[in-house]
């Protein structure tokens, strides 16, 4: 029989008397991160049985409507978001029996006072979820502390971006500081909260095959692909001031990169997780304009076909503007100066508009120094770990074994020795980013949560490439909707004998 989504061996009825939140108050509720994500999220943390008896969950919005209203709301994006084969009335029924609803002008202090009056008897700990647009963040902040509203046992979810850039994200830090400790901080990521990026911990630190040749002695490159099918989808005024830098390889792909190299923890706890993170950033070769030309490439997306239909250029998408420069596609080639990674290229390449939508992480090791077969299929040599984050969950070893038939003789061909969990573990779904942090947060571990000296370091180093390519003669490289990205990708790693996983 398949089992079903997350399960625990530490029911959140044990600890709900103690460290779990007794209220979780949901600025935003009616935005798509909320119906989209957050209520399908606690839908199935309903279903696996996780949620306190206790735990009440207000849904805070601008919009004017009854608590009826408003969680059939809730109850219609289940419907739509939930898949039906998953989908059972009693779970939800018992979802929207915790919900209830509060109208609210964030940006005003009117309001607030009667907001802490409806949460103030809940009788335990307060989660604040701030899923609105960051720069409404502030003012939340200020009224929820103007009122008395935060105590020292809140605690506080926000999302990303924290920040434009390196500046804007210390004004974001230090307003959040000001009302709370860095342990009530909770700063979403949600790559983080994936199965198969927590999955990397076990993989690499559990199983010494894997642990004991993870270094620059046993390992070529490592590539860390996102990929995305689709383009800025209407947002482009908004993504036009981000672009794929901030939006992406900012926070997502450097915190993949620091899970893949940063040294053991001395415990799985938060403090010793991220102070394993921030070594890594603190050691990242800076790109500067000495060496720009070598590290970065930066792509903007035209006219093609995309998912089977044609696609317009982002200079022609809705709202455009004909003189942006913005990128939708980067690669950075990213060195590591410690004693580990020491020579190890690691290649981040994310993109919009490419032809399909794929996170993953491939370890390519080096070849035997001694190959005894025919010279014509030495470029195979090599074996690839491929960890895939989206759209399949999975763990593949690309290995070389023998083609089979008398007439091969001692030909080579790659093969996979493929993990798949949903299949080994006989689990029917696996549970969804959003469920895990939002347990986590219930849960008062930080460990899946970015600290800010992460995200701090995280900016240095962007804004530092940024303005290098910025001083530099470096041209906004064209590529076809559709495809990779720009040809000058695929050269850009080939001059240091190196291929894109697709390309092998």
């Amino acid at each position: 029989m398949m089992k079903r989504g997350i399960k625990s061996t530490e029911s959140l009825e044990s600890i709900s008397e103690t460290r779990a939140a007794q209220y979780f108050v949901l600025f935003g509720s009616l935005g798509d991160l909320s119906l989209r994500k957050i209520f399908p999220a606690w839908y199935q943390l309903e279903c696996a049985g996780l949620l306190g008896k206790s735990l009440k969950i207000l849904g805070v919005a601008r919009d004017e409507m009854s608590k009826d209203q408003f969680q059939q709301k809730i109850i219609d994006a289940l419907k739509f978001r939930v898949p039906s084969e998953h989908f059972e009335e009693d779970v939800c029924k018992r979802l929207v029996g915790r919900i209830d609803y509060f109208q609210l002008d964030f940006q005003t202090a009117t309001g607030y006072q009667q907001l802490k009056h409806t949460i103030k008897d809940c009788g335990g700990q307060i989660v604040y979820y701030l899923a609105t647009s960051p720069n409404i963040s502030e003012a939340v902040c200020d009224n929820l502390y103007k009122t008395g509203a935060i105590t020292n046992s809140s605690r506080i979810v926000v999302e990303k971006p924290i920040g434009h850039n390196l500046t804007s994200s210390k004004v974001i830090n230090d307003k959040l500081a000001s009302y709370f400790n860095e342990e009530q901080i909770y700063r979403i990521d949600h790559y983080l909260g994936k199965e198969t990026v927590q999955n990397l911990i076990a993989l690499r630190f559990g199983n010494s095959i894997l642990s004991s040749q993870w270094n620059h002695n046993s390992i070529e490159y490592v590539e860390i692909t996102a990929a995305e099918s689709v383009g800025i989808e209407g947002r482009w005024s908004y993504y036009d001031d981000v672009g794929q830098m901030r939006d992406m390889i900012q926070s997502h792909l450097l915190q993949l990169l620091c899970l893949v190299a940063m040294e053991p923890p001395a415990k799985l706890n938060a403090q010793s997780i991220r102070n394993k993170k921030e070594q890594v950033l603190q050691a990242l070769v800076p790109i500067s304009e000495n060496n720009v030309s070598t590290s970065l490439i930066r792509g903007q997306y035209c006219d093609g076909q995309s998912l089977e239909e044609v696609a317009p250029g982002y200079l022609n998408e809705i709202d455009a503007k004909s003189q942006s420069e913005t990128e939708t596609f980067i690669c950075i080639r990213a060195e590591i100066a410690n004693w580990r990674w020491s020579g190890t290229p690691f290649y981040l390449r994310t993109g919009k508009r490419m032809p399909e939508k794929v996170t993953e992480i491939v370890i390519h090791f080096k070849a035997d120094s001694h190959f005894i077969f025919d010279s014509d299929q030495k470029s195979m040599a090599g074996n690839s770990l491929i960890i895939r984050l989206q759209p399949t969950e999975g763990i593949s070893l690309q290995v070389l074994t023998k083609s089979q038939g008398l007439e091969q003789g001692m030909r080579l061909r790659r093969d996979p020795l493929h993990l798949d969990f949903s299949e080994s573990q006989k689990i029917s779904r696996i549970p969804d980013a959003y469920e895990r942090l939002l347990l986590e947060v219930l849960k008062g571990d930080q460990s899946l949560f970015v600290s800010r000296n992460e995200v701090e370091l995280a900016w240095t180093w962007c804004d530092q490439a940024i303005d290098a390519w910025r001083q530099s003669s470096q041209p906004l490289y064209p590529y076809s909707a559709g495809s990779y990205g720009p040809d000058v990708a695929k050269v850009f790693i080939q001059k240091y004998g190196h291929e894109w996983h697709e390309d092998r």
